[in-house]
């Protein structure tokens, strides 16, 4: 089980990190950005845009106005334009940051059932396992964006959890 304050704390990371990765991401020329780096969505731009796809998704279940964007192959093209995927990207983690501000304790304790695109099958987590997912799975791809990021030259910040400023 997680806590309310692991949520805030999740969020806040997840908005920190993310002004790191797309701050050395908008160093490179966008033919960097798109070069294909045999990660699973390609590019460090595909990989971006499938995970705010994710996150969109994910936080339309919790929120329970589930919509359907594009498919997890058409996540890595939905915002092909930088400058869009940038604010985008801002946009959500401040709603994110809102979210987990107002979140009620006692949400964690429900459950969530949804069809999942990825499996082609209905579902049914708790909500704090689930929420646990959504982070875990932000820091799983933005790892991937972190290594592209090094690889071309860019100087992204640690990602240490333990640096946030709180």
């Amino acid at each position: 089980m997680i806590s309310v304050e692991h949520v805030r704390t999740m969020a806040r990371y997840n908005e920190w990190q993310n002004r790191s990765i797309y701050g050395a991401a908008a160093a490179l020329p966008d033919a960097e950005r798109r070069r294909d780096r045999g990660a699973f969505f390609g590019s460090i731009h595909g990989t971006l845009s499938h995970l705010l796809w994710g996150d969109r998704m994910w936080m339309s279940r919790f929120l329970g106005n589930e919509r359907r964007e594009a498919t997890i192959k058409e996540s890595a093209s939905l915002f092909p334009d930088w400058d869009v995927l940038g604010r985008e990207r801002v946009a959500f983690d401040q709603s994110l940051i809102a979210w987990a501000d107002a979140l009620d304790p006692a949400w964690l304790y429900g459950n969530l059932v949804w069809f999942s695109g990825a499996s082609q099958a209905r579902r049914e987590k708790p909500l704090w396992f689930l929420v646990t997912h959504f982070f875990n799975h932000q820091t799983h791809h933005r790892g991937q964006v972190h290594a592209m990021l090094t690889q071309a030259g860019a100087k992204p910040d640690d990602t240490d959890l333990m640096l946030l400023k709180m």
